[in-house]
């Protein structure tokens, strides 16, 4: 069972945090892929992330998952599934009770239950950073070749990129506003270039203002000084509508004297598939350039 006693508690707010920190930044780089693959497709899958079990539901592999996180919400029909414990807090003798034949962890899986796995036998597959698109639809098309759904993968891929194309070329000449997506409101925190929500920005023709920042740590006081043109909230750990009124005070940025503080469900951004990554493009292009918005 999981040792509480050696935990220590971490508040509802800070988990939140840490959760929008690895699915804004920690999204999958598969690492040992080809070993998996020699010994054949897996049949008995535990998923130790959210985003993880929505690209497995996603390459029509559910009837494999035979175990997920508390956290993993989607598909609904996710929540169904035998739940192994938190995104940080497994229970590695249910795991093992289970006799999977593949863990898939996440940067914040604990290192001490990864090495146990492994030290039985157990093959886990942790998966690291992504920061850019390009980098995700390379992952996606990684776990389609180690589950067997490769021509799967790949055709969802193919599709989003098309989309990826037409959405760019409609911004393409368009003015670019400044923008600032807030992350976190205790520590404030933006997403610099080594992001993954660097490129929604950027594909849907705006400038992050923190895109050369040395740190994601930030503090009013720099956000004010960069004048962003458009501030987008996310909701993940804070209240939007608390953060959309603290921003008022600051009347001498852009983006307050325009009107354009905006609030975004941070769902749509945490752990994009290649599909979903385009869909909330067009999010951002309808807050960018709504001129440029499809439909």
């Amino acid at each position: 069972m999981m040792n509480h006693a050696v935990r220590k508690k971490i508040s509802p707010h800070l988990f939140g945090f840490l959760i929008t920190l690895l699915f804004f930044v920690l999204l999958p780089l598969c690492l040992h892929a080809g070993e998996q693959g020699k010994k054949g497709e897996p049949k008995r899958i535990i998923s130790l992330g959210p985003g993880i079990t929505e690209w497995l539901y996603m390459l029509g592999i559910e009837d494999r998952i035979i175990g997920v996180t508390t956290y993993c919400q989607k598909p609904p029909r996710a929540k169904e599934k035998t739940k192994i414990g938190t995104v940080m807090e497994v229970d590695v003798e249910k795991i093992i009770d289970m006799r999977p034949d593949l863990v898939i962890g996440t940067a914040l899986t604990d290192t001490k239950d990864v090495r146990k796995l492994r030290d039985l036998g157990i093959n886990v597959i942790v998966f690291e950073v992504s920061k850019d698109f390009n980098k995700l639809c390379e992952v996606f098309l990684n776990l389609g070749k180690l589950t067997g759904r490769e021509e799967k993968a790949y055709g969802l891929i193919e599709a989003s990129k098309k989309r990826l194309a037409g959405i760019r070329k409609r911004v393409d000449t368009l003015p670019r506003s400044r923008v600032f997506v807030q992350l976190g409101s205790k520590p404030l925190f933006a997403a610099t270039k080594d992001f993954l929500i660097n490129d929604f920005i950027e594909f849907a023709g705006g400038a992050n203002i923190f895109r050369d920042a040395q740190s994601g740590l930030i503090g009013r006081e720099e956000v004010v000084k960069r004048n962003p043109d458009v501030i987008i909230i996310t909701t993940m750990g804070l209240s939007g509508e608390g953060e959309r009124k603290a921003w008022q005070r600051y009347k001498t940025v852009n983006a307050v004297k325009n009107g354009n503080v905006y609030i975004m469900d941070s769902d749509l951004i945490c752990s994009p598939t290649p599909v979903s990554f385009v869909e909330t493009l067009e999010e951002f292009v309808r807050i960018l350039h709504p001129e440029a918005a499809k439909g």
